[in-house]
């Protein structure tokens, strides 16, 4: 059953982080950078944060990344103990598929999931499946004020969870072609936003923080060599690292990528 997407009575402050796929080192100092303790034992992973703040992420925690078992780590660890939200991404949602025994295609990453998922014990994967699943397609937070979602949302979607609602969360606004890369040709829904909610969300890479009428995309394409980024709310304020490396190499260069 999937968590429940109205958490008004959640205030906050959140710390609300862009597409992670895989990247934990970079992750790691993004949460040191906001003030959580990040301590391993072996395989298993505390992390302390900050008097008061919650963690929020803004999904496709998973593929294209190295360390994308440490990932979802991080992210089951603080959510079991209520210091952490997410919402489902598309990749998320493969992911969970290939772990249902479903045949999906491998591309955009998925490989490096199922290469480093199969390294992993029964166990884990079965408790990782389980938290994907229960994953809600947005988070409606902070009285009404702020809606997380991680391909973005239109307001008047908001308090519904039909299959025509999560498909935007997660996929987006499309006109169902294709670019020159092989990518969706995708509509800008936040070009029509009249401001209230905040939206905040990612799916999107491009090299630097989209932020159009009270929306703000978060993904700055850490996987292809840009940067993590988060949003601390209600601050306003922006806190990013840079990648190591490029790990996996964008079908267009990300410069090129835009909303």
């Amino acid at each position: 059953m999937r968590a429940v997407f109205d958490r008004r009575e959640l205030t906050g402050p959140f710390d609300i982080v862009g597409d992670v796929h895989g990247c934990a080192d970079e992750l790691e100092l993004l949460l040191a950078q906001l003030g959580y303790r990040v301590e391993w034992s072996g395989r298993d992973v505390a992390v302390s944060p900050p008097p008061g703040r919650t963690l929020v992420f803004v999904g496709d925690l998973v593929d294209r990344g190295p360390r994308i078992a440490d990932v979802l780590r991080i992210a089951m660890a603080m959510a079991e103990q209520g210091t952490a939200l997410c919402v489902e991404g598309n990749h998320e949602n493969k992911l969970s598929r290939w772990l249902a025994g479903a045949k999906v295609k491998t591309g955009h990453g998925l490989q490096m999931s199922i290469d480093q998922m199969e390294a992993e014990t029964p166990d884990f994967r079965s408790k990782a499946k389980d938290f994907i699943d229960s994953l809600p397609p947005y988070l409606w937070l902070d009285g009404g004020d702020l809606v997380v979602a991680h391909a973005g949302l239109r307001e008047d979607m908001i308090g519904q969870t039909c299959g025509k609602v999560r498909s935007f969360a997660l996929y987006g606004d499309t006109t169902g072609e294709t670019d020159g890369y092989g990518s969706p040709v995708r509509l800008n829904w936040a070009l029509e936003h009249d401001g209230a909610p905040a939206i905040v969300y990612g799916h999107v890479a491009a090299p630097d923080v989209q932020a159009v009428n009270n929306t703000w995309c978060l993904d700055t394409g850490c996987c292809f060599g840009g940067r993590l980024t988060a949003l601390r709310w209600p601050e306003r304020e922006l806190a990013s690292v840079p990648a190591a490396l490029e790990y996996f190499t964008p079908a267009r260069p990300l410069t090129a990528r835009t909303r």
